[in-house]
């Protein structure tokens, strides 16, 4: 099984340009199908997840060349609506796909699709977002099928602001006949990027950023070049990272705009930082303190997808803090393994009560999901002795060359086919 081995208690140092948003580039690289063309997608991670959204759009005709992390696209050999089962399984960000496939080819059929397991995540929403916009939808539990000649305008409230159902009826009505209005819309900003490739495209696409989306159908868009934004969740990874160690690392390339609920707790817990322009400066100072409660929520709120890093900061402070998850109803699972390096940790039904301890002991560990194994990797790099952290395939979905930049700022870590320990 391959692994991470890493040898902590090296403090980080260093300069790191932050990689493009991998959840960013998902719906932007699905929104390409929109139109015929040739596509300029720059700043795209290497990733497994891109890896996996490059097959199905291959698989649907599209032909892809990459130089560096700059991919093109061609668009006009789209030949099919029907995304292969075994890839729609492996990634959930396949459903973005639903809605331009729909708007370009009046169909597309799918699977219900795969992901991290962190919780309920169904469906739902962007199908019922489908239908308000004049598809049928058949479902027989297993396989979906969309169908409409002509989508059009219409007035769509979100029980829940899901991020994956907004990007999917935005992309579906950029062609729509009439109006559409999202009410609920979630607000992250990989919504207004996406915003922005599709404007840059000819779309009409306002409101993106707040709770209240609207789109212009429009006849024609054509093929563009853009530059996907930084990726906020991975800078907030690496910024935990430098501060457990009692590093002091500068993360260039980021949006601190983007990261404002990360950097307070952070500021709140006792980690220096400061912002100069698209750069993040960031130092560990000492032992770091407890911040009470904590609760995950839609953006602007602190993202879920950076609990289970803080988690790992909080445990090695002085004090208490308590992390309520109010978002995904499974995503407490890194909580078991943390407990094995020694951390003090209470389940109380959806929130974590947190013990500081002085320091993490160096285990074997398993990676349940992307977030959770960063969470590991950076309790690795702070924890006494050595840590082995199993399950990779979970971190290669998200973080571009992690070993290879934590080796840069200073850290012992390396990646081993399997069970090894350092020299």
């Amino acid at each position: 099984m391959e692994q991470f081995v890493i040898k902590g208690g090296k403090s980080l140092y260093g300069t790191v340009r932050v990689q493009g948003a991998k959840n960013s580039a998902l719906p932007i690289l699905a929104a390409t199908l929109l139109v015929e063309g040739i596509h300029e997608i720059r700043d795209v991670p290497h990733l497994s997840d891109i890896a996996v959204m490059n097959e199905i759009l291959k698989s649907l005709g599209v032909k892809m060349r990459w130089d560096g992390n700059t991919v093109k696209l061609e668009t006009s050999t789209l030949k099919s609506s029907r995304i292969p089962e075994i890839l729609m399984r492996q990634m959930r960000s396949s459903i973005f796909l639903m809605g331009p496939l729909l708007s370009r080819l009046g169909e597309v059929s799918i699977t219900r699709p795969g992901g991290c397991a962190i919780g309920a995540r169904p469906i739902d929403l962007h199908l019922q977002g489908l239908e308000a916009l004049g598809a049928m939808v058949e479902d027989d539990g297993e396989s979906i099928r969309c169908t409409a000649p002509q989508l059009r305008g219409a007035r769509i409230h979100l029980a829940l602001p899901s991020v994956g159902a907004t990007e999917n009826i935005m992309m579906a009505a950029v062609c729509a006949q009439g109006e559409t209005v999202i009410q609920n819309a979630a607000r992250e900003p990989e919504i207004m990027d996406l915003q922005r490739f599709l404007n840059l495209m000819g779309a009409d696409v306002n409101g993106a950023g707040s709770d209240t989306i609207t789109i212009r159908g429009v006849d024609r868009l054509h093929s563009v070049s853009y530059e996907v934004i930084p990726d906020r969740i991975v800078a907030g990874t690496l910024a935990v990272a430098a501060a457990v160690t009692g590093g002091e690392v500068l993360l260039t390339h980021v949006m601190p705009d983007h990261m404002t609920s990360t950097i307070k707790l952070l500021r709140r817990a006792g980690v220096q930082l400061k912002l100069e322009g698209d750069a993040l400066w960031v130092r560990g100072n000492g032992r770091l303190s407890g911040v009470g409660e904590v609760m995950t929520e839609p953006y602007p709120g602190f993202p879920t997808d950076m609990q289970p890093q803080m988690m790992t900061l909080l445990s090695m402070t002085s004090g208490k803090s308590m992390i309520q998850e109010g978002i995904f109803d499974g995503r407490f699972k890194h909580v078991h393994e943390l407990r094995r390096m020694g951390a003090q940790l209470t389940v109380k039904e959806n929130r974590v009560e947190i013990e500081g301890v002085p320091h993490l002991q160096g285990t074997v560990v398993e990676a349940t999901d992307l977030r959770a194994g960063a969470a590991l990797v950076i309790a690795g790099l702070a924890a006494d002795g050595t840590t082995h952290v199993r399950g990779l395939t979970h971190i290669d979905r998200g973080y571009e060359r992690l070993e290879q930049i934590l080796l840069q700022l200073g850290g012992q870590i390396q990646r081993h086919p399997g069970k090894r320990a350092f020299a």
